[in-house]
């Protein structure tokens, strides 16, 4: 690889990126506690607000289109900005929109708020992790990845029971408020140890590109929610007609662009386009559990909030406790062969989600949830990490936001998939609370998506992330493991 052209200052070595990795999982901490304790808030919210609980899915919508407007434009920011100045602006901008969370009175109230909170939630994910990769050696990569992630998988151990605590005995406002301590925690270890870095020359932002990429994006997430919303399908399907015109304006406007908004070249690097398709379909299911399993264990169960946050713990528990075993299990079986199992695995897992009843022992469904959790966190990490193996260090700006910007799509796309299967099972059976059955129903729509990931991880061929992992593969004469420039014809598929 040809040497790295952003300069920087103090820039991390490769013995302390564990350090680096710590900081910025703090910032990611506080998104992922929000979203798992918001989940289990929002039956609450919803009676508060006099709108029924399945419409409320749209307080999470909206913050996932944020997302996936603004990511694009992130690590152009930070290469002309700094990484450390955005990564900074990115924490005020969230801590802002939690504030504003925290008074909200009505639907439309929390979704502009919570829309504030992914602008600056768009941020802090692809920078912290351009961040991160641009301080790592290739060779420690997924022990980075491990370490960047698991900080941030105690968000979500804490936020189901603590939503359920706040929403039991105190208020579901205390639940934005207690980002604040979080986050200005988070700004100051930035300040004190991440490295400004910024692009010598960085390139211009193409606005033009920016609102059709943005466009395209907004109105199909808006136009995929809306379809579960009664009396709102032709303006659901007008907002999908637009979304799908303004995506196929912007890849002709992209193609052969240098300044592209996202780089669309960048799917020619056969791990990297498998990485972003097969994840994809799997996020899908990952980005419906948190809605259909609260909504489940609350409406369709009848558990307190309190007592749905112990049991929904389960999942990540078991995602915390698979990640010290990724690289030895990578090391040991490759990329390959453990995507495959593993999706298969986490896809039937989930699908068996579907199938809890009231009667079910706690005890059962703890362990499924845990073995979800860990099934579906080892798949993330390989994804995450096997993405970057063929990418050339002067285009992780671009890889880390085009990444990110599908990673949150179909993470949204997930929300909405999951919330119209459980109101078209509703719609079927003219119920007006939604029953186990059809809760069932929305966990077998989401987890045959998730299924379908397996017909591109049988793609990957057997020494994909050879250098990543350290795996002896078999190769083919005269086939080289990784390392290769990402123009190169051997790289391509």
């Amino acid at each position: 690889m040809g040497p790295h052209p952003a300069r920087a200052e103090n820039v991390p070595t490769a013995r302390n990126y564990r350090l680096v990795a710590l900081i910025i999982a703090c910032a990611l901490f506080i998104e992922q506690m929000d979203a798992t304790v918001l989940a289990t808030a929002l039956p609450t919210m919803a009676a508060d607000f006099g709108v029924p609980a399945p419409s409320m899915s749209i307080a999470l919508t909206s913050y996932l289109l944020a997302l996936a407007i603004f990511i694009p434009a992130s690590g152009r920011l930070a290469d002309r900005f700094g990484s450390r100045t955005i990564f900074e602006a990115a924490i005020l901008l969230f801590l802002a929109g939690s504030v504003l969370c925290s008074q909200a009175n009505g639907v439309l109230f929390i979704v502009v708020a919570r829309f504030i909170q992914g602008f600056g939630g768009a941020m802090i994910i692809p920078i912290g992790r351009l961040v991160l990769l641009r301080s790592v050696d290739r060779r420690d990569m997924i022990s980075a990845m491990s370490w960047l992630i698991m900080p941030a998988m105690i968000g979500p151990i804490v936020g189901p029971p603590l939503g359920g605590f706040i929403v039991t005995y105190l208020n579901w406002r205390w639940i934005f408020y207690l980002n604040l301590p979080i986050g200005l925690l988070g700004l100051v270890l930035i300040r004190l140890f991440i490295a400004q870095v910024r692009e010598a020359a960085p390139p211009r932002m193409g606005v033009f590109g920016f609102l059709l990429s943005g466009g395209s994006l907004g109105c199909l997430l808006f136009g995929f929610e809306m379809m579960s919303w009664r009396g709102e399908e032709m303006l659901a399907l007008i907002l999908t007609g637009v979304g799908l015109v303004c995506g196929l304006a912007y890849v002709g406007y992209a193609r052969g662009r240098a300044d592209a908004m996202l780089d669309l070249t960048l799917m020619h690097v056969r791990s990297f386009r498998l990485s972003v398709i097969a994840g994809s379909l799997t996020r899908i299911t990952q980005g419906a559990q948190p809605l259909l399993l609260p909504l489940m264990l609350q409406l369709g169960f009848g558990l307190s909030a309190a007592k749905s946050g112990t049991i929904t713990i389960a999942g990540a528990i078991g995602a915390v406790a698979v990640k010290g075993l990724a690289p030895r299990l990578l090391r040991r079986f490759g990329f390959r062969h453990m995507l495959i199992f593993n999706g298969v695995a986490s896809s039937l897992c989930y699908a068996v989600c579907g199938f809890f009843r009231p009667g079910w022992p706690e005890p059962l469904i703890f362990a499924v949830l845990a073995l979800s959790g860990i099934f579906m966190s080892f798949q993330f990490t390989a994804y995450n990490t096997i993405a970057y193996d063929e990418i050339a260090r002067e285009r992780m700006s671009a890889a880390t936001s085009f990444y990110a910007t599908f990673q949150q799509l179909t993470l949204s796309l997930g929300v909405c998939v999951g919330s119209a299967a459980l109101q078209f099972a509703m719609l079927m059976s003219a119920s007006a609370v939604p029953t186990p059955a059809q809760f069932t129903v929305a966990f077998l729509v989401v987890t045959g998506i998730s299924l379908l990931s397996t017909c591109w991880n049988l793609k990957f061929s057997p020494d994909a992330g050879a250098e990543l992992s350290g795996h002896a593969a078999r190769r083919p004469p005269g086939k080289v493991a990784s390392g290769l420039a990402p123009g190169d014809p051997a790289q391509r598929g």
